[in-house]
């Protein structure tokens, strides 16, 4: 995901967003335990797309305390 995108959604829609991330990282990392996880690559990449969310949620969250 793209930092462009995560900026331009809405506040709601990333709350979301991380939510569906952080359990396909959970699946994956069940997976991963397992032996069956094909694309280890994903871990990494899920992780840094939910840290992207977070940033940009507490953005918004220290420009709404500034108002």
């Amino acid at each position: 995901m793209k930092t462009k995108e995560i900026i331009e959604s809405s506040t709601d829609e990333l709350l979301t967003k991380r939510r569906d991330l952080r359990q396909e990282r959970l699946h994956l990392r069940l997976q991963q335990q397992s032996g069956q996880l094909e694309q280890p690559s994903r871990l990494r990449l899920l992780r840094r797309d939910v840290a992207r969310i977070e940033t940009v949620l507490s953005q918004r969250a220290k420009e709404t305390e500034k108002k």
